[in-house]
């Protein structure tokens, strides 16, 4: 995935917690947020002056920052962690590395319990998917093969089968 299809995928997916990102889309997309802060800071040096409020970072800033959260959470699930590992950042430098780490591994192969492998040859590109046109998200089979899906407790099911 080059670099204008990983901005693109990101920000088509800008508020989707749902599936797996790539390596790929995941550092491109940080280049991208890294290079819109560098340059609205020009701007707004160049329009209010370096001692002035920097209304174009924080709007920038802002923009972004659902699309940034959202790909972060598909990364983490395309190394098979839950988005909420996203909290461990608030654990100082040793939350932040733990992250990194995740962040530089490759994902898992094949479907995981949070999608399917974005690196799949089906010639989609990989990244964010939309549902099918079906509606409904994508529902791996149970661990243990084919049968019941995977256990809800729903209205009317208690704990234990009973």
């Amino acid at each position: 995935m080059n670099f204008p299809e990983a901005v693109r995928s990101a920000l088509r997916g800008y508020a989707t917690f749902s599936g797996r990102a790539r390596r790929s889309e995941f550092w491109f997309f940080y280049l991208f947020l890294t290079l819109s802060q560098f340059a609205a800071a020009i701007l707004d040096g160049a329009l209010f002056g370096l001692n002035r409020m920097a209304p174009i970072g924080a709007i920038v800033g802002l923009g972004l920052l659902l699309p940034m959260f959202a790909v972060t959470v598909r990364r983490l699930h395309d190394v098979g962690r839950s988005g909420w590992w996203l909290l461990i950042s608030l654990v100082p430098l040793l939350g932040l590395l733990v992250l990194l780490f995740w962040y530089v591994q490759s994902g898992e192969n094949g479907p995981n319990r949070f999608g399917p492998d974005p690196r799949a040859g089906d010639g989609a590109g990989g990244g964010y998917r939309p549902p099918p046109s079906g509606g409904g998200t994508y529902n791996p089979p149970p661990p243990g093969g084919a049968g019941r899906p995977w256990p809800v407790n729903g209205p009317g099911s208690r704990p234990g089968g009973a």
